[in-house]
């Protein structure tokens, strides 16, 4: 038995929209399937969870034991970003302060939810361990070093590292040229 869904296996998931050529892993969960868009080429590996909004475009790589908590506002995610393995990415999070209850189990009026849209652009890299909060907008071309905690939307082009995560340098280009090849290659 092949470790990802056959394309008839995929359809049946009742997702909001599915593209060509998607491997997900059967050991992957999903909650809210209706409010899930996954484009083209992309593969989703092993104990990944996906839940509530999320749209994924092409060519994007969500490697094992990743979460994606989209809530009502919803994960973006654009073209030719990978994601790393045990990344954690929330557009939802419980109020720590104390001044109000946490848990999904404890009803709303006895909350307050911090709920807000999360934007990964084009060819971001977000490494191993990272975590990225609500109202984050990652800008094109970023790269997160392992175990980041981003919790501001960056410039792009940028590599950053650290809790939180802050500027290293600027990122090389060259790769949007191999993506232009590419592209091309495929005669899109």
């Amino acid at each position: 038995m092949d470790s990802f869904y056959s394309e008839e296996e995929l359809k049946q998931l009742g997702l909001k929209s599915l593209g060509e050529n998607v491997k997900i892993s059967r050991k992957a969960s999903f909650y809210g399937n209706e409010k899930i868009k996954i484009g083209s080429n992309v593969r989703i590996d092993d104990f990944c969870i996906l839940s509530g909004k999320i749209e994924i475009h092409n060519y994007v790589h969500i490697a094992a034991y990743t979460a994606l908590y989209g809530g009502n506002d919803g994960i973006f995610i654009d073209d030719f970003v990978n994601i790393s393995s045990k990344i954690c990415i929330y557009s939802i999070s419980d109020d720590y302060s104390g001044e109000t209850m946490t848990s999904p189990l404890v009803p709303d009026k006895y909350k307050n939810v911090l709920s807000a849209a999360v934007i990964i652009n084009k060819n971001t890299i977000i490494g191993t361990g990272c975590t990225i909060l609500p109202g984050v907008e990652i800008a094109e071309g970023c790269a997160f070093g392992a175990m980041s905690l981003i919790n501001k939307s960056t410039h792009e082009f940028t590599i950053y590292a650290g809790i939180p995560a802050r500027k290293i340098k600027e990122r090389k280009k060259d790769f949007l040229i191999l993506e232009k090849n590419f592209l091309e290659s495929a005669g899109k």
